[in-house]
């Protein structure tokens, strides 16, 4: 008998419809999905706990270091909407594929940038795939759970980002720090390839989820309610940054924690935005509209008490846990939203979604900063948050009665 080749024994078998696979293989396919969104969300952190060094090995300030982030921030905003745009033939497990693929080119250049120059080209590079990613990747979740079990399939994909917050910016951070920032990279190129071999031989074809072309995906942009869903967004998380931004300053400065704990103060947060995740997918199974309100409130409440506790280092670091917790509760909800009231431009308006968080970060930290240069304390940005949630809040309210009549007059 002919002994198989070496190309032949790994070339993959013939690929199911993703009608075809069991429930086990559905998982283990969103296992797959979600380790992308775990490195997206390691590279998106770690970098504020590597300027110092990026600063010093590149002879800058670390206000000029602090444009990297920008620079990935800013290929997020332009990619998600772009992308998603020209990419509707595009079969979306191929193109799952090309983005990931992109996201380890990305981080792959930035481990070997020798100047200040190429790594702001790099980070860039790395932020395109971003929010087409999660967009893609949790339609496709949703397109292969059952019907009443869509925020949970969503949630599960997002879960990725927040367990990173835990342990994958942990991890590259002590990387990086004892062998060079350029390592901490390195582990998420690592951790993209790896995502890479997993969809290629796990993930099916996604025949359920119909190609668009860019008009149809642009359509999203004439809906009243793409647009009053992405405003709650963009200013509902916005006050959830204003006090991450910060959080350094008002743990050491304004409850006298030693600084050598703060790795724990950020890791209570991520531990409530895991949590918090896996809550907003159930919340959201449950009652939608309802479940966006209830966060929306509970960010109000929670921001409004961590200005009060903020003083001190116990109830200050259980109380910014709860911030996270239900801060990530909105994003299940509110992409499932999106995808209800796109109409046949799903994927651009789930992208949307990060580009309106990324635009949220970057408010919020601009907003809690004005706060703080006006000579307010540290601990005042919450109370800038709770108005923020507020008025996002104050959406919630016209854009339900809108999307009421709507589904009425339907």
């Amino acid at each position: 008998m002919q002994k198989p080749t070496f190309s032949a024994a790994l070339r993959r078998r013939q690929l199911p419809r993703q009608t075809q696979i069991s429930e086990r293989r559905r998982l283990i396919v969103m296992l797959a999905m979600s380790l992308g969104a775990f490195g997206i969300g390691t590279t998106e952190f770690v970098s504020m706990g590597l300027l110092h060094m990026i600063a010093e090995d590149f002879q800058i300030t670390e206000d000029t270091a602090g444009v990297i982030i920008t620079s990935y921030a800013l290929g997020v905003v332009v990619g998600a909407p772009l992308i998603t745009a020209l990419t509707g033939r595009v079969p979306r497990r191929r193109l799952l594929l090309l983005l990931m693929a992109a996201f380890t080119v990305g981080n792959g250049l930035s481990v070997f940038a020798t100047n200040y120059e190429t790594l702001l080209v790099a980070r860039f590079i790395a932020g395109l795939p971003h929010g087409a990613y999660f967009s893609v990747a949790g339609l496709a979740a949703a397109s292969m759970a059952p019907v009443a079990q869509r925020g949970r399939a969503v949630a599960f994909i997002t879960m990725g980002l927040s367990v990173a917050t835990v342990i994958g910016v942990p991890a590259a951070q002590a990387l990086g720090a004892a062998l060079g920032w350029p390592a901490a990279y390195g582990l998420v190129a690592t951790i993209g390839l790896a995502t890479v071999v997993l969809l290629w031989f796990l993930m099916p074809h996604m025949t359920r989820m119909r190609p668009t072309n860019p008009r149809t995906e642009l359509g999203a942009l004439k809906r009243s309610q793409v647009w009053l869903t992405l405003a709650m967004g963009t200013v509902g998380f916005g006050g959830m940054f204003a006090v991450y931004t910060y959080i350094s300053w008002t743990m050491t400065d304004r409850a006298g924690l030693d600084a050598s704990w703060l790795w724990l103060v950020l890791m209570v947060y991520g531990i409530g935005s895991v949590g918090g995740t896996w809550f907003g997918g159930w919340l959201s199974d449950r009652n939608l509209e309802l479940g966006i309100l209830f966060a929306l409130i509970m960010i109000a409440v929670v921001l409004t008490a961590f200005y009060f506790t903020s003083t001190h280092p116990v109830l200050g670091v259980i109380n910014f846990g709860l911030v996270g917790f239900f801060g990530s509760s909105l994003t299940p909800s509110l992409q499932i939203r999106l995808m209800d009231v796109a109409g046949d431009a799903q994927t651009l308006a789930a992208a949307l979604n990060h580009s309106a968080l990324n635009l949220a970060n970057a408010a919020g930290a601009a907003i809690g900063g004005a706060v703080i240069a006006a000579g307010f304390s540290y601990s005042a940005p919450a109370l800038a948050g709770t108005v923020l949630a507020v008025a996002a809040i104050l959406v919630w309210i016209p854009t339900t009665v809108l999307r009421r009549r709507q589904l009425a007059r339907s």
